[in-house]
């Protein structure tokens, strides 16, 4: 009996080839989108599940009185530690804020990312030390290297470890002992870095009070949270009481102490996609993909159901003759669904082959290097899992819709599945086009706000700014001396140096004191002609010059942001007062989006000298751009004649491209979107493509008889399409909202954003009425050619 019916089955899908192929072809291509968003879902949401009791252990941070940080203090861990016995375990980590290169005999390679971190932290991280991890005693501490980073320095053999490597500048003469390889996924952890200090102690002989470290405890299994975030907070008050802090460190209002702490514990399992002090904007794409790709699913099940039901009339007299004959309605139902199973199966294999075809392209647009099998061994349970729930869903309903005929209606020809279930494929119809409308509008409100954000001004120009990388900081006389000898270079048109560039990250933070108004403001370090190099607008008073000698040793120029916080309607003159000093305001410079569009400006001050900034040592060049090449090989050629102290290696980057980073998130969203839209759309289109072709050869003969009594091929074309249009016109009322509430919901995440356009709106309902009317007309053109007589020569 089961190879009877899987005759039935094989015979059936291949006399019905069309309507095979696309719904084999639908379900294979939303199958392939599945696969590589489940192996990328899963990579973002298992960051550090590689680390023993990872549920238990969280970072610490504070809650300022305008925003939220991870920086804590030196003496914090050590107070937790001996105060709280919920409490297991605490490290502490922190990282260079500079650049420095290592060198061995074969090569060199450049660090940006080093960390330190106490031995426990190292242990807590369960850190892999070829080796094994080892202790450091007293002041001693170890280097280690990730694998990727000793191949590049000894790029012939492994060398024997320890071994000796020179630091900085080759003028420097500073060596350092590597102990050893980190087997370390940095792409895959919240610690990130490329060298890795293991010490006993990582603040020894630092500044207690110092706010620049990051600290993590690993607490007791079943401890309740909400309690312990209240001890924490309660140490934390007492640390700062030790060190004789003042209140700014806490929040200044007394209602905001009572509505929250002052520290929260955020948890490992979370820093990666939605930090409590950070951006979520890797949640919403995660969120973004996990959602689309699902409804691309339905799509694609719907699809298959609406097809599958369309077709129930060719198999009415199977069934019949089948339940004349004894059969059951389970065994039929049992029958159909193993032919559905057929044809899922089918779409799987596909659909892995199309997966692996596609990956390269998949890995390029979110930067990832995912293999399909290597790695995501969950995809061998996942899969057939997956089949059998696309089976159900796909092919339950038309199951029971077969199998429930009755035998004595079936063979008299008195048929009215197709009247009984028009409203279901009606309404699946109207979902599959209601989805496709969301991803259309939606693709084209995320791509407005990305020309938004490209061509918005941003308080400054980039276009011909080049970024120098470099390691080291500058003073005053070194630093005058290498501008002068390059500002003699024919092209260039200024030169500065300064301790932050725009390229979204943000600056030190000092408190400031005017009229008797404390705020917390971004404090930028820079030098003469910062300004000028950057193109940024002044508003109020003059920018820095050297013609004011005072300028250099007390002057300060705040951004527009600063000037509204305290109030100042006037502000150049004033005087204001931070990091133990009067300044004298000489300008206020308009806003600008070093940031970004995401978050608001800072209020900002700008300082030539200040004890409270982080050192100057990013160089940026202003340069013609009819020069540019020029001006670069000259800087390639001399500059460790120009630059002694950091003159091994002329690195730059442009500026546009920097700052162009900042929007690589939403471009990762647009791409999304775009795939999303094009999967639904090619989805519905064949889903409708074969709809149609079956509800039009159904009306064949009506066709024929209306072009007998003199309707036109218009009048055909009006009367076929008209239905579909329906459809398609209430898809839109449907979708239309869906998609403005959820654009309003991400336009919201930006401070600088689009008015929420209508016409995307418009655009999506057009094209999907365009299309249909073109799918359709498609179709029916075959109908109108046909030659009444050939339709009506029985009846």
């Amino acid at each position: 009996m089961f190879r009877l019916n899987l005759k039935i089955a094989l015979r059936n899908l291949w006399r019905n080839k069309v309507y095979t192929a696309i719904n084999i072809g639908g379900l294979a291509v939303a199958l392939a989108a599945f696969i590589l968003v489940a192996i990328y879902v899963r990579f973002e949401t298992s960051f550090d599940h590689n680390v023993p009791n990872y549920k238990q252990i969280y970072q610490v941070g504070r809650v300022l009185q305008d925003r939220k940080t991870t920086f804590t203090s030196l003496s914090l861990a050590k107070a937790l530690k001996d105060a709280i016995p919920e409490i297991e375990s605490v490290g502490r980590s922190r990282k260079t804020d500079f650049e420095f290169a290592l060198h061995s005999n074969e090569a060199r390679v450049y660090l940006k990312d080093v960390m330190t971190v106490d031995y426990s932290l190292a242990k807590m991280f369960n850190m892999e030390i070829e080796g094994g991890l080892l202790k450091p005693q007293g002041e001693a501490l170890n280097l280690y290297m990730p694998k990727e980073i000793a191949s590049a320095m000894f790029p012939k053999k492994t060398p024997v470890f320890p071994v000796k490597v020179a630091i900085g500048p080759k003028t420097a003469l500073q060596y350092a002992d590597i102990s050893g390889i980190v087997n370390h996924n940095t792409a895959h952890s919240n610690l990130v870095f490329d060298a890795l200090i293991v010490t006993e102690d990582a603040g020894k002989n630092q500044e207690p009070s110092a706010f620049n470290y990051f600290t993590y405890v690993q607490v007791k299994a079943g401890t309740d949270i909400g309690l312990l975030q209240q001890k924490v907070n309660a140490v934390f008050r007492e640390e700062l009481k030790k060190e004789g802090l003042s209140s700014n460190n806490l929040k200044d209002n007394d209602e905001l102490k009572k509505a929250a702490p002052e520290i929260f514990l955020d948890p490992l399992d979370h820093l990666h996609l939605r930090p409590i002090a950070g951006n979520n904007t890797n949640y919403k794409i995660v969120m973004a993909l996990s959602v689309l790709t699902i409804l691309v699913m339905v799509i694609a099940c719907i699809n298959f159901t609406n097809l599958t039901i369309a077709q129930t009339n060719k198999r009415a007299k199977e069934v019949g003759v089948k339940k004349v004959l004894g059969a059951y309605r389970r065994s039929l139902i049992f029958q159909f669904l193993i032919e559905i199973l057929m044809q899922c199966l089918v779409a799987l294999l596909i659909a892995v082959i199309l997966a692996e075809v596609f990956l390269p392209f998949f890995n390029d647009s979110f930067n990832v290097s995912f293999s399909l099998w290597k790695g995501n061994y969950e995809l061998i349970w996942q899969l057939p899992l997956v089949l059998l729930i696309i089976t159900l869903i796909s092919g339950v309903y038309p199951a029971l819709v077969l199998s429930g005929f009755k035998p004595v209606s079936v063979l008299k020809g008195n048929l009215q599945t197709s009247f009984k279930t028009l409203w279901l494929r009606n309404a699946l119809l109207v979902t599959q086009f209601t989805v496709a409308i969301v991803f259309i509008a939606g693709l084209l409100i995320v791509s407005s706000q990305l020309k938004y954000m490209r061509t918005e001004d941003t308080g400054f120009k980039a276009g011909q700014v080049v970024y120098i990388k470099n390691m080291v900081w500058f003073d005053r006389g070194y630093f005058e001396n290498m501008k002068s000898r390059i500002l003699e270079i024919p092209g260039v048109n200024s030169f500065t140096v300064a301790s932050d560039v725009p390229d979204g990250s943000r600056p030190g933070r000092v408190d400031y004191t005017m009229e008797g108004e404390n705020l917390g403001m971004d404090i930028v370090h820079i030098d003469f002609d910062y300004f000028e190099t950057l193109g940024m607008k002044l508003k109020a008073g003059r920018f820095f010059s050297k013609s004011f000698p005072a300028d250099a040793e007390n002057g300060i120029v705040l951004n527009e942001s600063a000037a509204a916080a305290y109030g100042l309607r006037h502000p150049v003159g004033k005087t204001i007062r931070g990091c133990d000093m009067d300044y004298h305001i000489v300008g206020v410079v308009k806003d600008a989006k070093m940031q970004g569009f995401e978050a608001a400006v800072e209020p900002t001050v700008y300082a030539v000298k200040s004890a409270c900034a982080n050192g100057k040592m990013k160089l940026m060049m202003n340069i013609d751009p009819d020069r540019m090449a020029g001006v670069l090989a000259t800087l390639k050629s001399d500059w460790s004649n120009l630059n002694k102290m950091d003159g091994d290696d002329f690195r730059y980057e442009f500026m546009d491209e920097l700052y162009g980073r900042l929007f690589h998130k939403q471009e990762q969203l647009q791409s999304v979107f775009y795939a999303a839209a094009m999967l639904t759309i090619f989805i519905a289109l064949m889903g409708l493509f074969a709809f149609s072709a079956f509800t039009i050869n159904s009306r064949i003969k009506e066709i024929s008889i209306r072009k007998v009594l003199g309707a036109t091929d218009f009048n055909i074309l009006r009367l076929l399409n008209s239905f579909f249009i329906r459809m398609v016109f209430l898809a839109n009322l449907i979708g239309w909202p869906i998609a403005y509430i959820t654009a309003q919901r991400w336009l919201d995440t930006f401070a600088y954003r689009i008015e929420l356009p209508m016409f995307p709106f418009v655009a999506a309902g057009f094209l999907s009425v365009l299309l249909t009317v073109l799918t359709v007309s498609f179709q029916a053109r075959n109908a109108m050619k046909l030659n009444p007589v050939d339709a009506l020569k029985y009846e």
